[in-house]
C-alpha cells in the first residue's frame, strides 16, 4: 500500500509566536502493515520555527500519548572508528527564513502520525505530506 496524505495544508503565520498541531493521520500500523516506512515531505516558504513529526501507538491517543519521531534525510556520518551511521533528527529548527521542500524518512509501526509546529514566528508552511 502506498498513498500520500496531508499532515498539514497551507498555513501562513499571522502574528506573534504561534503553535499549530495538525490532525492525526493513519500510519502504517493502523492498516496492519509491518514495514513501518513513512516518507515525510516538508515544504516551507520563509518559515522560522520548529517542525516536529509525532507518532502514537494508541488506537485513540490522548494528549500524553504522542512522542517525537526521529527523521532521517539520507545523510550519513562516519565516526573516528570508520563506523557509518545515519544522521537523524527529532525536530527541524529554522532560525532564519527557510525556503525548501525536503523529504525525510521515519521508520516505526506508528498507528497515528501528526505534525506539531512550535515557536513559529514567520513564513508559510506550504504543505507537510506523508507517503505511507
Amino acid at each position: 500500500m502506498s498513498d500520500t496524505v496531508a499532515l498539514l495544508t497551507t498555513s501562513t503565520h499571522t502574528s506573534g509566536t504561534q503553535t499549530l498541531v495538525g490532525e492525526k493521520v493513519k500510519g502504517d500500523a493502523y492498516f496492519g502493515q509491518t514495514d513501518g516506512l513513512h516518507t515525510i515531505a516538508v515544504d516551507l516558504n520563509g518559515f522560522i520555527g520548529k517542525v516536529v513529526i509525532q507518532g502514537s501507538l494508541e488506537d485513540n491517543p490522548g494528549d500524553n500519548d504522542w512522542f517525537d519521531i526521529q527523521l532521517s534525510d539520507g545523510e550519513f556520518a562516519v565516526d573516528v572508528s570508520g563506523k557509518i551511521t545515519s544522521v537523524s533528527v527529532e525536530s527541524l529548527v529554522y532560525t532564519a527564513g527557510e525556503n525548501s521542500r525536503k523529504a525525510y524518512n521515519a521508520t516505526g509501526n506508528f498507528v497515528w502520525i501528526r505534525a506539531n509546529i512550535t515557536n513559529w514566528t514567520a513564513g508559510t508552511i506550504t504543505s507537510i505530506e506523508m507517503n505511507r
